[in-house]
């Protein structure tokens, strides 16, 4: 395989912004085991690894001294869980070592007139996260109209979020470079303290690149690192290797 500069400095910048992920119905302690094992590479580690909450002390004893952050998802993958449930989890997911969560927000009530449920929810959930980065799941592809996408986007800034996320991953629609566009508007618009966060369906280098090239051009030139910007997926890490050392990258079919 030949790879060319641009596309090397791309993976570069992508591993290190790569939220490795694993949210299979089916994982187990094993699964788990390995991905925390393939999120340390010869070419850098990934920004965190994103789990079941179930498997977050597995997962922080195994990435002890690593660097490598233990994200965990609440209210996933509906975003229709009562707040109080939501509250104890993330209570429950942060006393066992989660250094971040991911949160799906309550977009079908959005999507009903219910603005601000979004913003509620945000505020409660990160009330109970404290300094850990709350990373609020717009659903995005379940929105669909851009309009509603950028309500959704303001009314979970306004909450507080410390990243907008794009989507589940488990919805038919998942990241798309237009509502990364808008959600990246919105955090501008915001003074840039809030980061972003792609997921669901970016597979590809070239993927990637779609979504730094938006981070560069909206936010300007060194915005885009694990601070404010990340990937969510699960195949993605073996086409950045792949690139990094010039060989075939296998496929990978799932979509976080």
């Amino acid at each position: 395989m030949i790879v060319d500069s641009e596309q090397r400095t791309i993976a570069r910048r992508a591993l290190v912004c790569l939220d490795l992920t694993d949210l299979d119905e089916g994982s187990d302690a094993a699964a788990i085991e390995k991905l925390c094992a393939r999120a340390q590479t010869p070419h850098g580690s990934v920004a965190a690894v994103c789990i079941w909450p179930r498997f977050v002390a597995q997962a922080k004893a195994a990435l002890a001294h690593t660097g490598i952050r233990v994200a965990t998802v609440v209210n996933f993958p509906g975003g229709d869980e009562k707040l109080d449930a939501v509250e104890a989890a993330t209570r429950a997911a942060l006393d066992a070592g989660a250094e971040e969560i991911d949160m799906v927000v309550p977009w079908r009530g959005l999507r009903a007139g219910g603005e601000d449920a979004v913003t509620e929810a945000v505020r409660r959930i990160k009330a109970v996260c404290g300094p850990a980065p709350l990373k609020a799941i717009l659903e995005t592809g379940e929105l669909r109209d851009p309009a509603l996408i950028g309500v959704a986007a303001e009314r979970a800034l306004r909450g507080g979020a410390d990243f907008l996320k794009t989507s589940t991953g488990k919805v038919p629609v998942n990241a798309t470079p237009e509502a990364a566009r808008i959600l990246l508007d919105a955090i501008a618009r915001h003074g840039g303290g809030a980061g972003f966060k792609a997921s669901g369906g970016v597979r590809s280098v070239a993927d990637a690149g779609v979504y730094l090239g938006l981070a560069d051009e909206i936010m300007g030139p060194g915005w885009a690192g694990p601070r404010h910007f990340r990937i969510g997926a699960s195949g993605l890490l073996d086409a950045l290797l792949a690139t990094l050392e010039g060989t075939e990258a296998a496929e990978d079919d799932e979509d976080y």
